[in-house]
């Protein structure tokens, strides 16, 4: 029994390794968090049209509604719906409650946001429009033995040291 202690334990920590290896070789790729409106927020006497027109939204931002819930909802509509105002068979309802709503722009389509409490028509609402991604960065050449060096410690070297202080922690504490 105590063999397969120890072997289940190297396994865990061969385990540990490997994905603590795996996050830190993978790039960090997530979208950027917007609060609506900016400092403020979802209520009535902002222009969100100009809010917008200072934004750029891309596929996997987040808009962050902040609202006083006793006064306004986050109502997605169509495009006829958002012109006139009307929250008849709306899209989606974001309103949890709180006043602090989360819609992930993860859709390539142009979205249309509304309050349904009659602040719509004194502008209380909002079109955004997603912009194609951008090209990834490219890669700057390897000018030296130097840089070829870094990118090769930063990808290799760093996730191994961790993999091999792992490993050497849980022979250390072996049973």
């Amino acid at each position: 029994m105590g063999r397969s202690n120890g072997s289940t334990k190297w396994a865990a920590a061969l385990a540990l390794a490997f994905c603590t290896t795996l996050i830190m070789m993978v790039p960090e790729v997530s979208g950027k968090r917007l609060i609506v409106g900016g400092s403020m927020g979802w209520t009535s006497n902002v222009n969100y049209t100009l809010w917008a027109g200072n934004q750029t939204f891309f596929f996997g931002d987040w808009l962050f509604f902040v609202y006083d819930r006793n006064q306004n909802d986050v109502i997605e509509v169509n495009k006829t719906n958002y012109e006139t105002c009307s929250a008849e068979n709306p899209v989606h309802n974001y309103t949890t409650g709180a006043g602090r709503d989360i819609v992930e722009l993860n859709v390539t389509h142009d979205r249309y946001f509304i309050s349904s409490k009659g602040s719509c028509y004194s502008g209380m609402k909002l079109q955004v429009h997603l912009a194609p991604l951008p090209p990834p960065p490219r890669a700057a050449p390897a000018k030296s033995q130097s840089s070829r060096f870094t990118i090769f410690r930063s990808q290799l070297v760093i996730p191994a040291v961790v993999t091999i202080a792992i490993i050497w922690d849980s022979l250390l504490h072996r049973v």
